[in-house]
């Protein structure tokens, strides 16, 4: 695509559409005393608005020379001591994560115009709750995790086709089989901000930040 025709479509596309959006008035005023019961129900919220997918979350990390990395990822749980994900460790996050423990997540829920961001710093889980999680979850998700070696060089599909068969077989014949770099991590929150989008552009930033006496809350300029 050459470039005027890159910069035609962006000035054609548009967000929050009145067709597809429903942005909400946000009160916060109202909003509870801790983040976790408010993203609870804007979670809930925005699945029930046919939202796809809207456990999925963006997870920024930086290595030790301070350089940012971010990808999608999905949010296993989340409660009063933190929001939870998993990984290899060995993986390109697993290793930023060990020299630089610290992450920022971004939810974006498009059909309600909102957003929520958690910054924290991040310590992985013992090992037991690390593949208890994953033998929780399905079939292709033990395959994928057996698969292994997320982030290193593949030297064709087809290497990854025999890889990733073999580790089917192996989830389906024993589905308890540990994948030994899998790790589950936990961001403890530092400041959760809550974003809600107006039709008038004055969207809304709740901001949640913990101090040694709990949590404090303010607003933020759009």
């Amino acid at each position: 695509m050459a470039h005027d025709e890159l910069d035609g479509l962006l000035r054609s596309l548009r967000v929050w559409s009145p067709d597809t959006t429903e942005l909400r008035p946000f009160d916060p005023d109202t909003a509870p005393p801790t983040p976790l019961p408010l993203f609870t129900v804007w979670l809930a919220e925005a699945a029930r608005a046919g939202q796809p997918e809207p456990h999925t979350m963006s997870l920024a990390t930086a290595d030790a020379e301070g350089r940012p990395d971010v990808r999608i990822v999905m949010l296993h749980g989340a409660d009063a001591d933190g929001w939870s994900f998993a990984t290899h460790a060995t993986s390109r996050k697993g290793r930023d994560l060990h020299t630089n423990p610290h992450a920022a997540l971004a939810f974006y829920w498009p059909l309600l115009g909102r957003q929520v961001r958690v910054r924290g710093p991040v310590t992985a889980a013992p090992a037991e709750a690390g593949q208890a999680d994953l033998h929780a979850r399905s079939t292709g998700a033990l395959a994928a995790a057996l698969t292994g070696r997320q982030s290193e060089d593949l030297a064709s599909l087809d290497e990854l086709r025999r890889a990733s068969e073999a580790a089917w077989d192996q989830a389906r014949e024993n589905p308890s089989t540990p994948a030994s770099t899998w790790t589950l991590y936990r961001l403890h929150p530092r400041s959760v901000e809550f974003f809600q989008g107006d039709p008038d552009r004055r969207h809304v930033r709740l901001e949640y930040r913990r101090t040694e006496f709990g949590w404090e809350r303010r607003l933020l300029w759009p």
